[in-house]
């Protein structure tokens, strides 16, 4: 397959790459749309006539955030929805209280390098629980209303931090192997990615495909861990470039049908041997089909009697 390319860059924004799109009576829910480049994700989806729901832990700080989107943007069908990637009672109860079809999943919520090993009540790593296992879950749910749109997307934030680590299948909570925050953290983004291998594979019957995107350096509350974003200034994005790929790789006509890919600069990366000094490309492991396949069966494992 040939590796998509584009006209739009490092630089291009939101605006940029939805240009002449309308998405007038499209369904979008954005996850932790309310923090970060969450907002300008859903700001920018609102801008072209989308319906918009944000999914979030804090419905509270959230209110405030949808209603200046609503102002700003004038589209007032921007909603708020309570859900914590980290509690699957919440995931379950939000899928429940979802009506109709849904367009677009953007799984856009994450934590990163948590300093300590954190755990969820099932005894999850929490950044795998949270960056992956909670969006596989809610995406699980939210299965027949992506058929029921008859052309969905979802869109499966993963990051160059995929590249300090494949799925460690033996051991993906840490039980055994000593804890390393960035080794957590690049194993979450890589079992994102591999998501969208996934579903491309599984769903795509279903009128349903994905792709993983590299949105960037962004300074957010992300780094909140890292000591703030450590990224050259050359090389950090504004928040609306780093939605950008989000943007294109959920509207552009050019990717109907088309999933399974990764995506940075809004381009598709090039495959790399090897974690260079720029962080660019995407590792083969985190596209390898026979992965996808491992993962999804570990995740049905591990959320059996879970969910329902």
């Amino acid at each position: 397959m040939a590796r998509i390319t584009t006209r739009f860059g490092f630089s291009s924004t939101t605006s940029d790459v939805t240009e002449g799109i309308d998405f007038t009576g499209k369904r979008v829910i954005v996850t932790g749309g309310a923090s970060g480049i969450g907002i300008e994700t859903a700001r920018a989806f609102a801008n072209i006539g989308a319906e918009v729901t944000l999914a979030v832990r804090n419905v509270k700080a959230a209110t405030p955030v949808a209603e200046e989107l609503r102002e700003s943007t004038g589209n007032s069908k921007i909603f708020v929805g309570r859900m914590d990637l980290a509690d699957l009672s919440t995931i379950t109860e939000f899928a429940d209280e979802w009506t109709g079809p849904l367009d677009v999943l953007v799984n856009n919520a994450g934590i990163m390098a948590l300093p300590e090993l954190e755990r969820t009540p099932e005894g999850w790593e929490m950044q795998f629980a949270t960056n992956y296992l909670g969006h596989f879950a809610l995406a699980q749910a939210l299965h027949g209303a992506l058929a029921e749109a008859g052309n969905a997307r979802i869109v499966s934030l993963s990051s160059s931090g995929h590249l300090f680590s494949p799925v460690i299948f033996d051991d993906p909570h840490f039980n055994f192997i000593p804890y390393d925050a960035l080794v957590a953290y690049g194993q979450s983004k890589t079992a994102s990615t591999l998501f969208a291998v996934g579903v491309t594979a599984r769903w795509a019957k279903d009128g349903i495909t994905s792709n993983a995107v590299m949105p960037g350096a962004i300074a957010t509350n992300l780094q909140r861990h890292t000591g703030g974003l450590r990224t050259p200034i050359e090389r950090q994005k504004t928040p609306q470039q780093g939605a950008a790929t989000t943007l294109y790789v959920a509207t552009s006509p050019e990717l109907e049908g088309i999933g399974g890919r990764y995506f940075e600069d809004v381009n598709e990366a090039r495959t790399v041997d090897h974690r260079g000094p720029d962080y660019t490309g995407v590792a083969p492991y985190a596209l390898d089909p026979a992965n996808a396949e491992r993962l999804w069966d570990l995740s049905t494992e591990l959320l059996a009697g879970k969910t329902a």
